[in-house]
């Protein structure tokens, strides 16, 4: 190797550590596995995300999406529901992952709101495990700008 590589180390790693960062400072997602064994079909995972401002920027909405990590299987899809109750805006809104194990997101759904407390429920249309992942900002009215935004699993059974 040329000794210009070893030179160079630090910034490499500088370089790596800075983009790890970026690209994970607004990524929000959540991932498990329901009904590991297969055989519950009402397997149902409950949680609260919290928006917050993010400085003097409020939260306008979340949006949230659902993704089926598991091999395909027929008649077995993941939804996913969003539910907001109060600053007198009572919302809710409902996604499925339509193709079994393929590698997309679900239709994004938006849930106005503000700042404050969203619950996010997921389950599956039938008995098997099933792997997902969870997609979901706490967002500005500018649709661009990501508020604070945390997550507490209540549920997962």
């Amino acid at each position: 190797m040329s000794p210009h590589f070893f030179d160079r180390i630090p910034c490499i790693f500088f370089l790596i550590i800075v983009l790890t960062i970026a690209s994970s400072s607004h990524a929000h997602d959540a991932g498990a596995t329901m009904d590991p064994n297969g055989n519950v079909a009402s397997f149902t995972g409950f949680a609260q995300v919290s928006c917050t401002n993010s400085g003097s920027v409020p939260t306008d909405h979340l949006v949230a999406s659902i993704k089926d990590t598991s091999p395909p299987q027929d008649n077995l899809l993941v939804n996913l529901q969003v539910i907001h109750v109060g600053n007198n805006i009572n919302r809710a809104n409902s996604t499925t992952d339509a193709v079994s194990g393929d590698a997309n997101f679900s239709p994004e759904v938006r849930v106005p709101g503000g700042n404050g407390t969203y619950l996010l429920l997921v389950n599956k249309t039938g008995a098997g495990a099933r792997s997902f992942i969870v997609s979901y900002h706490c967002m500005a009215v500018d649709g661009v700008t990501h508020t604070d935004t945390d997550i507490l699993v209540y549920q997962f059974e």
